[in-house]
């Protein structure tokens, strides 16, 4: 299968899924719709976070299954957490973003509102 792609393979800037289709009835929706941080990690930690959920979250199975130290995997899905921190505050971070474009007079409200959706309020 494909891997998801949620980065410009042209200038590296964040893509947006912008029509979902029903595999059933062939019903397709048309808009800007949030990539869940979780689809945004890497395979590797998106694997990780996949085994971490079957192991019912315990760093001691996680540990057994993956045949590494406990302290490993605690230092592993620290570096997990902190690249869902990071793509969490790029999102508030444009968002501080247009708000002060707006009030700085840079952007209309139109144009603000505009901003603020593909962002995902």
């Amino acid at each position: 299968m494909a891997r998801f792609v949620v980065r410009c393979p042209s200038c590296d800037g964040e893509l947006r899924a912008t029509r979902l289709g029903c595999q059933t009835c062939g019903t397709n929706l048309d808009g800007q719709f949030e990539i869940p941080a979780l689809l945004q990690l890497s395979p590797d930690d998106l694997a990780f976070v996949t085994a971490f959920v079957r192991s019912s979250g315990s760093l001691k199975a996680m540990a057994q299954r993956l045949q590494v130290s406990y302290p490993t995997v605690r230092n592993r899905l620290d570096e997990v957490i902190g690249r869902l921190e990071s793509l969490e505050q790029g999102v508030q971070r444009r968002r501080h973003e247009i708000l002060d474009a707006l009030e700085n007079g840079r952007l209309s409200a139109k144009e603000a509102e505009e901003a603020l959706r593909k962002v995902g309020l």
